[in-house]
Order: C-alpha cells, then structure tokens, then sequence
C-alpha cells in the first residue's frame, strides 16, 4: 500500500494526509527538470539563437538565474507549508482571492496550450518513423497514455519521470562532449575554432544587446517546469529534506544543462543558419558529419515531448485540485480517487489538451507555434512572480505575527533583495514584450486570461462553495509549532 502521512499537526486535521507520499528526492529533481527539458529546449532554442544570435547564451545565464532566485522563494514556502498544489494556495492566502484564482486559471491554460504542443511535436516525429499512422492519432495515443500514467500511484509517475529526464540528460552532456572535440579540433577537419564562428558573422551581439532582452519570454517557457517542485511538495517524502536539496541539485543542473550547452552550440554552429525547422543540436553536428544526430535527437525530442506533457499535465491538473479547494473551480474539481489523485482534475486537464491538439491540425504553422511558446511564457512568468510575492509577503506576514524568520528551516538568502530582484526582473521580461513584434500577440491573450478570471471571481467566484476539504490554516501551524520549529 501507499505510504500514508502521519498527521504532524496535533489537533489540527490536515486535508494534505488525502494525497500519498510517493515522491522520493531523486523523484523531485527529475521531476522538475523533465518538466523544463522539453522539446521547447531542442527546437525553441532555434528562434532563441536566430533573434538574439551567439548572445542567446547570455539570455539563458539570466534565465538561469531567475530560475534560481524562484526555486529559492518557492523551497521556503514549501518547507515551511509542505501543501500540494501549494503556489495558487499561497496567492490565496498571501496575496488575495482575486489574484489567485487569475494566477490559477491562467496556469492551467499555460499547460492545456503547452501539452498538445508536445504531444504533436512526439506525434510528427513519429509519423517520421510510421508514416501510415497520422501525426493526430499518435498525439491522442500519447494523451491516453499519459493520461493514465497521471491517474495512477504517483510514484508511477514520478518514477517513468525519473528515466525519461535521465534519457535527456544523456543526450545533452553527449552533445556537450562532441561539442568540445569539434571546437578543440580533435575531431573534424576545421581544427581549433577558437572564436571564428562566435564572433565570425556580426559579432558576439549581431542584432544588439536589446534583442537578448527581446528573446526573454522563450528562454522562461524553456525554463518552466521547475516550479512543479511545489506543486508536488504535498506528495514528497520528508519535504523538509527533499526539497531544499531538490532546489539547490536542480538549480545547479539547470545552469549546467541549458548555458553550457548553449555557449558551446553558438561556438561551433554559425546562428544565421539556426530555425525552428529541426532541432539546433542535431544540426549543429550534422553540420560536422555526424548524420546519426538527427535520428538520434529525434528520438530524444520524442522523449522530451512526452517527458515534458507527463509533468505538464501533473502540474496544471495539481493547479485545479488547489483552485477547487479555494472555492474557485467547482467543488468536484477537488476530488481524490483512491490513489490520492485529483481524477476529475485530470480528466479536465486532459480534455482541453485534447481540443487544442485538434486544434493544432488546423494550423500548425510556425507562427501559431512560437505565439504559443510565448503565451507559455508569459503565463508561467506571471505563476513565478506570483510565487516570489507569496514569499515576500509570508515573511512580512511572519513579522508582523512576531516570529522569528531565522528559525525557518529553509530560508531564501539575501532576503529581501533576491525576492525583489526576481520579481522585477520578470517584470521587465514582460514588458518588453510589447516591443517584439513576432510575440506581442501573447500580451494581448495573456492578460485577459489573467484578468478575466479575476473579475468573475470579484462578481460571482466568492460565492462557489469550496471542494469539502479540511485544510490548515496559517494561524494553527504558527500556534502549534511555534516560532522555534515552524
């Protein structure tokens, strides 16, 4: 049988002991960082080094670093408050109703348009291989899949999760290694590269340092993902361990596994030659002779496709369940089947993933793809700001309460200046937005997704009854632990 949660809280019922402690701290980890390595990394990474050229490396630095700053605020609320579906949660309770419920339908349709993309990417890459199967009937077969997996023990899915990101891992470092012998010269005919092509075609800044700035809001869709740590914070393992490791391995690895890479690919492929037709990495080494990439990267991208959808899926179905319990989604929304899943989450979830991969076989243009990569990254900017200003305010929260913060298990460093910068920062990478033409368009459909949901709640939201759920309050955690063990 599942392992079940003894209750920590004496005389406090805790509606967290439903759920099943299934998530190990190797489970967490990969978790988070199948949910990032997406087909997005392989293929986006194209649009990303063509817009910005060899500076795309630095916008994956900055990237990198909100990532980061996020994990950080998202670790100290996590630990303290180990809730499943906890960030919507702690806009909740630490910003307001409105807020979240915005914050939290917005979320869920990052995913719902996020999914069917990757589903789609594994479906065409595997009409490849079997073209007398359709791409549609690959991607649905996928969705089922998937669907199921999400369904069962979640220790199911946080261990194919676990082998499907190390398939990725291996891809990547193997990519890094060739990439190295290429640049050294140790194999090819270019010899030692040096910085011919890194400064070889317009220099290091081809289209100036603004369009590095430009490019921000697809270097946040590659990165989201990493933020599923405290949606499944309530379904770990002793959270107040797994988690700050999860946050301090997966940031590292995050770093290693995107700017690394990167920096290296702008280093050996020339960026004028980079798109959205076929994954940079496999032309890059293609490029060099190494014909094998390309089949070998599209199973990797198969890999990524599924890997990524399978997180996705977890997180905006873990999304609805906390929307639910808030009294912002109908009540049912709020229910767990005896594997301590949210099924009629998931089966919401899963439905809308598949209108939109009809959708997509309606037009499936380039276009349509990068407005959606950027609508994914403007939704999960707004979910990781949201986390940081949930954390801000928990601390004042706790001051003004007359807690000691330095008693907290885990704790963002440099508070409040690390909090503030990642707020802002986001901020900014939205914002300018508005000055790309290609992604402007994802202003437009985000915010009124993110505002529309705010005011039916302002009108009609406050009066639907939450799911039946005993949840702990704030007041009874600091009045049962107290200030020296919270």
């Amino acid at each position: 049988m599942p392992e079940q949660e003894s209750n920590p809280l004496p005389g406090v019922s805790m509606n967290e002991q439903k759920f099943n402690r299934g998530l190990k701290s190797r489970h967490l980890q990969l978790i988070a960082l199948g949910g990032i390595i997406g087909s997005g990394y392989f293929l986006g990474t194209g649009y990303v080094i063509d817009s910005a050229g060899p500076a795309a490396c630095l916008a994956y630095l900055l990237g990198g670093l909100i990532v980061f700053c996020v994990m950080l605020c998202m670790g100290e609320l996590a630990v303290a408050i180990p809730i499943s579906s906890s960030f919507v949660t702690y806009a909740n309770d630490f910003i307001s109703p409105a807020w979240a419920c915005g914050m939290g339908w917005s979320y869920w349709l990052t995913w719902v348009f996020y999914v069917p993309a990757e589903m789609i990417a594994a479906g065409i890459i595997m009409n490849h291989f079997f073209p007398a199967v359709g791409t549609i009937w690959w991607a649905i077969g996928f969705g089922l899949i998937i669907t199921i997996i999400n369904l069962s023990y979640v220790g199911t899915f946080g261990e194919l999760e676990f082998w499907l990101a190390i398939i990725k891992i291996f891809a990547i470092i193997m990519f890094v290694i060739l990439a190295i012998l290429v640049f050294s010269g140790l194999l090819g005919k270019e010899g030692f590269m040096g910085t011919s092509i890194l400064l070889g075609e317009g220099g290091f800044t081809p289209k100036g340092s603004w369009a590095v700035l430009l490019t921000m809001v697809i270097i946040l869709v590659n990165f989201q993902g990493s933020e599923i740590i405290g949606l499944a914070a309530g379904e770990s393992k002793e959270p107040e361990k797994t988690i700050p490791a999860a946050v301090k391995n997966v940031t590292w690895r995050i770093i290693a596994l995107y700017v690394i890479p990167v920096f290296l690919l702008v280093t050996i492929f020339p960026w004028g030659k980079a798109g959205l037709e076929e994954s940079v990495f496999a032309a890059a080494l293609n490029l060099y002779g190494f014909k094998w990439a390309g089949g070998l990267f599209s199973f990797v991208v198969l890999t990524a496709a599924i890997s990524c959808s399978n997180s996705g899926l977890y997180g905006c179905t873990r999304a609805v369940y906390a929307l639910a319990r808030e009294g912002m989604a109908p009540g049912w929304l709020g229910k767990l089947n005896r594997n301590g899943v949210p099924q009629n989450a998931t089966f919401l979830s899963i439905a809308g993933c598949w209108i939109c991969v009809m959708a997509y076989t309606l037009d499936s243009s380039q276009t349509i793809f990068t407005i959606l990569l950027a609508l994914s990254g403007f939704s999960g900017a707004i979910a990781w700001i949201s986390i940081c200003w949930s954390q801000l305010n928990f601390r004042r929260k706790l001051r003004r309460e007359g807690f000691d913060a330095g008693q907290l298990k885990f704790r963002t460093p440099l508070f409040p200046y690390l909090t503030h910068f990642a707020i802002w920062i986001q901020v900014a990478c939205l914002g300018v937005i508005a000055f790309n033409e290609d992604l402007r368009i994802s202003l437009y459909i985000g915010l009124p997704l993110l505002i529309l949901p705010m005011i039916w709640y302002k009108l009609w939201g406050y009066k639907l009854k939450p799911a039946e759920v005993n949840r702990v309050k704030y007041e009874d955690l600091f009045r049962v632990y107290g200030k020296d063990t919270i």
